[in-house]
């Protein structure tokens, strides 16, 4: 152990002799602490704003004087999930779906309230989150630091003098190794730091696996450098060779993941989806249109339920009646399309999240989310939640039409001075809408073969510097 911790210390010792490691390190730092200060202060920022919208749609929709309760309907309302405290590091989906819905009749709106949603192609790059950063750019400031962490002792020749002396080849690699992983730490240090901060608000359990999870993330890479830096005889092959590995594992297997995921599961695109969706809506018959031939076995059997002939003498509102019904035949299409399109976003996102096992950015990034709560899994259920919202608040006002508005009002409510309002204290229908994040123990089953992912991939580092251990030998 004391020689071990001898080699780390001297290859600390050599990187702040030659100040290109402290350099790197330091500005991987840096922007790692500016990425969570940025971040942090964007989210509040947002919560702020959300509030005061969640706030003032609230008050705007129960202080509406007398109107016609189908109006109101239309008026809409929003309903805003508050992020999950670690979103702070690992914003996740998130970031391209947003986080609040306009609720309104007869339609399903997608999430909002996303700057990233504004933004063009190349949205992965424009995020400089701090889980990007660690994902993505803290694997190649590991490479800048470690690439000659072996081949330079080759070139110089030390190494064989070394093993001369007796110098046992796993101390020198498990040193060097030690050495590039404090590195690598000292860059998670401002997530460890940001992420025990948010204790108070997110479970322990969850973020102390999430803070172990990048350290398995950062340990991989670290073995990865210094292994390949044994197995090359010079510094250059071992800079080119990091690189294109760096290349490989943390920009082409997540994209050819997605590429590969979209291609086995197609999904129409919005505009066809929107068609398919109006088409289906459109044999449903108008809610607006009481006498819409879609309508007359509903008028037919409240006639005979009531025991009248005629509409006009039916103790409800008729056309009341149909909003209510037509927006309950509504809601059942569009939940079908809705449940289409999430499974197949789903079966897409768990294709992608495979190819965990030929990248450890892939694997980390799909644990991230998932100890985070921003997951796709996490949106899909938000959406369903306000859904549910959504024609709860919407038939209590058919229901406020069907009941309280006189059917010959209504009719005639073009006619003269007549008005075809009902009273304000009815706009009290909405509810308060509480999004609670995923428990703890689901999140931790969600995310635990993406951790075995990670482990795999320790093991194979492990073999990898054996295999080098036994080059070294030859």
């Amino acid at each position: 152990m004391r020689v071990i911790k001898q080699i780390m210390l001297d290859e600390w010792r050599y990187w702040w002799r030659t100040k290109v490691a402290t350099t790197v390190m330091l500005i991987g730092l840096l922007l790692t602490v500016a990425a969570i200060v940025v971040n942090s202060l964007e989210i509040e920022h947002k919560a702020h704003q959300r509030e005061h919208l969640q706030h003032t749609a609230e008050t705007r929709f129960v202080e509406q004087p007398d109107r016609h309760p189908h109006r109101m309907v239309h008026y809409g309302h929003y309903v805003f999930r508050t992020p999950s405290p670690l979103s702070i590091i690992e914003p996740g989906v998130d970031a391209f779906t947003g986080t609040s819905i306009f609720l309104e009749g007869h339609r399903q709106n997608s999430a909002m309230f996303s700057d990233q949603r504004q933004s063009s192609g190349l949205t992965r790059f424009s995020s400089l989150s701090p889980s990007f950063l660690i994902q993505v750019l803290a694997p190649l400031f590991i490479i800048l630091i470690g690439y000659a962490s072996v081949s330079r002792e080759k070139e110089a020749g030390t190494l064989n003098i070394m093993i001369t002396q007796g110098l046992n080849k796993w101390h020198l690699l498990l040193g060097k190794l030690l050495a590039l992983t404090t590195s690598g730490l000292l860059l998670l240090l401002p997530l460890i730091l940001a992420s025990s901060l948010l204790g108070n608000e997110e479970s322990g359990l969850i973020t102390t696996s999430f803070i172990l999870g990048y350290m398995l993330y950062v340990l991989v890479w670290s073995g990865l450098v210094v292994a390949i830096s044994a197995l090359v005889n010079n510094n250059s092959v071992s800079f080119t060779s990091l690189i294109v590995v760096w290349v490989a594992l943390a920009i082409l297997v997540p994209r050819i993941g997605s590429s590969t995921a979209a291609s086995l599961v197609p999904s129409p695109g919005k505009l066809e989806a929107d068609f398919a969706v109006l088409e289906e809506m459109r044999k449903l018959g108008d809610g607006h249109n009481a006498a819409d031939p879609a309508f007359e076995k509903l008028k037919t059997n409240l006639l005979a339920k009531y025991q009248v002939d005629s509409i006009d003498k039916l103790p409800v509102n008729f056309r009341g009646v149909v909003a209510e019904y037509s927006e309950q035949k509504q809601a059942k299409v569009l939940n079908k399309f809705a449940e289409q399109r999430m499974s197949e976003e789903l079966e897409q996102a768990q294709i992608a999240r495979q190819f965990g096992w030929l990248s450890p950015t892939v694997a980390i990034r799909s644990l991230s989310m998932m100890m985070a709560g921003t997951s796709l899994e996490t949106h899909h259920r938000f959406l369903r939640e306000a859904e549910a919202l959504r024609i709860d608040f919407v038939q209590s006002l058919n229901r406020v039409h069907r009941d309280k508005l006189d059917y010959q009002t209504d009719v005639n409510r073009y006619k003269g001075e007549n008005k075809a309002v009902v009273d304000a204290s009815n706009w009290q229908v909405l509810a308060d809408f509480e999004f609670a994040p995923e428990s703890t123990a689901n999140r931790l089953a969600q995310s635990m073969p993406y951790g075995l992912q990670l482990i795999l991939w320790c093991v194979l580092v492990c073999l990898l510097l054996a295999v080098a251990i036994r080059r070294m030998a030859q």
